[in-house]
């Protein structure tokens, strides 16, 4: 989250932690005095003290540099202490030892090996944390007089951000707001996603008509597929399915919408769950193979009601008998049985933890669920 405060590599794991202090260097503490302990009330015949050379491994996966260095001395130390107590023919004496200090040696030399991997990993993370605002930016409340919730979900469990897309942008002519799905997956998705949003902020803040921005979204797929040819990249993404939606301060019971290609929204609200109009557009990139451009559609959305909008991450999402996620059903019950699941919030939320224990956790695609509303308070932010 933007503004987060990092944990510094090597202060120990997140769950070794109790209100926000590191107890990481307990379990190689108790490891140590265990050791010792135990070595010292057995027999002679029965020496452990070696089992020391545990502890600096243990403090290297869980403990910083120094931290191991301390553990590896400490170890050390206590090994000498406790054999020397022994009378000599029980000591086990310099081979062991070696045992002790070679074990401490490698445990601080992984230690600094793992570290380096955490900074690295953290820097890597940052690098696709700053990707991620810049292609799904964080939208303020209430932006361009819509209440909003939206929830992205990746295939990739290491990545946070793929080939879906959305936003919100005022303007003049009213708000505008576009959810989309690149084909493909990877890094070429997410820059034709950025290509994409930044022609919609553009074009969707200075132009009256909602079909002319969809032009430019078109043309603006259209290049940057060209582009991509010259560039020789095989593999990349040649269009995108997508929803443009227009909300006009002039008509506040209904919503313009071009479709490209793509699951049409639903108007969830207390009376129940219906769809949109699907529309019959091409998806972007594709706008060549038909003569005429997709048609500007309107349909009826009363103030309270809420569009949803979602990618195919969560009406393909599949259970164990391969039966599709059912989402208009599932909606409409939880509407049925409680009106406030319509609000984006609690609506958005609603559609992930169902997603998610429908497909088991495993998704398949990438997956968008973006919820709008016109702000009770009512009045577009139409100058910024």
């Amino acid at each position: 989250m933007p503004g987060a405060r990092r944990r510094p590599p090597g202060t120990g794991q997140q769950v070794l932690r109790v209100r926000g202090r590191s107890i990481a260097w307990i379990p190689p503490l108790l490891l140590l005095v265990g050791i010792a302990a135990l070595d010292m009330n057995t027999s002679g015949e029965f020496r452990i003290i070696s089992w020391i050379v545990l502890v600096p491994g243990i403090a290297a996966a869980l403990c910083g540099v120094w931290g191991t260095v301390a553990f590896a001395v400490l170890g050390l130390l206590t090994y000498v202490e406790v054999d020397t107590a022994w009378e000599h023919q029980y000591q086990t004496g310099l081979p062991d030892f070696i045992l002790v200090l070679v074990g401490g040696l490698l445990a601080v030399l992984a230690c600094v090996v793992r570290i380096r991997g955490e900074r690295h990993a953290l820097h890597m993370r940052d690098i696709v944390e700053t990707t991620r605002r810049t292609v799904l930016r964080t939208l303020p409340p209430g932006w361009g007089g819509l209440d909003h919730a939206a929830v992205y979900l990746t295939a990739d469990v290491q990545a946070r951000v793929g080939g879906d897309f959305y936003d919100i942008q005022p303007g003049p002519y009213g708000t505008r707001v576009l959810l989309g799905d690149i084909q493909g997956k990877g890094l070429g998705a997410v820059e034709a996603a950025s290509a994409l949003l930044g022609s919609f902020r553009e074009a969707a803040y200075r132009e009256e008509d909602l079909s002319v921005v969809a032009d430019r979204l078109e043309v603006r797929m259209l290049r940057h597929v060209r582009y991509c040819a010259a560039m020789g990249i095989t593999d990349a993404p040649r269009f995108a399915t997508g929803v443009l939606v227009g909300f006009r301060d002039a008509d506040p019971d209904s919503v313009e919408m071009i479709n490209f290609g793509h699951e049409p929204p639903l108007v969830v609200g207390a009376d129940g769950v219906r769809p949109v109009p699907p529309g019959h557009g091409l998806p972007l990139g594709l706008g060549d193979l038909e003569a005429d451009p997709p048609p500007v559609l309107r349909a009826p959305l009363a103030r309270g009601e809420t569009l949803l909008l979602v990618t195919d991450g969560v009406t393909e999402a599949r259970d164990a008998d391969g039966v599709f996620f059912p989402l208009r059903e599932w909606v409409a019950v939880s509407v049925a049985a409680d009106p406030r699941t319509a609000e984006p919030q609690r609506l958005v939320r609603f559609v992930r933890d169902g997603t998610l224990r429908h497909c088991g956790g495993r998704l398949g695609d990438d997956t968008a669920i973006f919820a709008v509303r016109r702000s009770a308070a009512g009045g577009a932010v139409t100058n910024l």
